[in-house]
């Protein structure tokens, strides 16, 4: 297994720290900064915060051929939200297919992208942002716990986490880890719109697809899409 975090690149500001990861580098590679002037989350939205408050990384793996690399954004997920959960001792769920949420706030968002042979799994977490530099439905840990949270040490047990949860992955897929995602699961029982499906969200499977219960006697398994879902 890789070192995640190593070796590690620091930079004060970029555009996004994706497309700062050279996959010449070995599996593990991180790219952390203080601040993105055009981060990217999932359809192309940005990810924007003030300088000093979000945690925000990329690292560069190499899963097995046999793998779901999408799966990774999942996997992720489960390791941001255990991180998350220890650290403030408050439940955290995974909104399929990449979030996480904490009180019903989005406070992190995992984006895997493929680059030639690798991933290029980009994590951006809301840490101390105050509510007026949040957009609307998002959280920090700082607006949801009233207190302040030092970033290094969320990043060390993040990678620590990912580090397990990427191993447990790589052995057995995303079965693997599928006991720290299903409890999590934020859509479950609600209301949702994916690709023109709706129904009642029923679960997030071990394969990674979304199971919707149209209503018609069947589960319709949604491999990505656009979620809209009643709050």
């Amino acid at each position: 297994m890789p070192s995640l975090g190593e070796p590690r690149l620091d930079v004060g500001s970029c555009e996004s720290t994706q497309a700062l990861i050279d996959t010449s580098l070995p599996e593990g590679a991180l790219v952390v900064s203080d601040h993105q002037t055009a981060g990217r989350g999932r359809l192309g939205r940005s990810w924007d915060a003030p300088p000093g408050t979000a945690l925000l990384f990329s690292l560069l793996l190499e899963p097995p051929t046999e793998r779901a690399a999408p799966e990774l954004s999942l996997v992720a997920g489960v390791a941001v939200a255990d991180t998350v959960e220890r650290a403030t001792d408050l439940a955290a769920q995974i909104k399929w297919p990449n979030d996480v949420m904490l009180r019903r706030h989005k406070v992190a968002g995992v984006l895997a992208e493929l680059k030639n042979d690798a991933v290029v799994l980009g994590i951006g977490i809301n840490v101390n942002q105050a509510r007026d530099q949040l957009p609307e439905g998002a959280g920090s840990l700082r607006t949801l716990t009233g207190r302040e949270w030092d970033r290094e040490e969320l990043l060390s047990s993040v990678l620590a986490d990912l580090g397990v949860r990427y191993a447990e992955w790589r052995t057995g897929g995303l079965a693997n880890v599928y006991e720290g995602l299903a409890p999590r699961d934020f859509l479950r029982g609600r209301r949702v719109t994916v690709n023109g499906t709706s129904g009642v969200a029923a679960m997030v499977g071990r394969d990674g697809r979304l199971r919707i219960d149209t209503g018609h006697g069947e589960l319709v398994a949604v491999e990505s899409g656009e979620v809209r879902y009643e709050r």
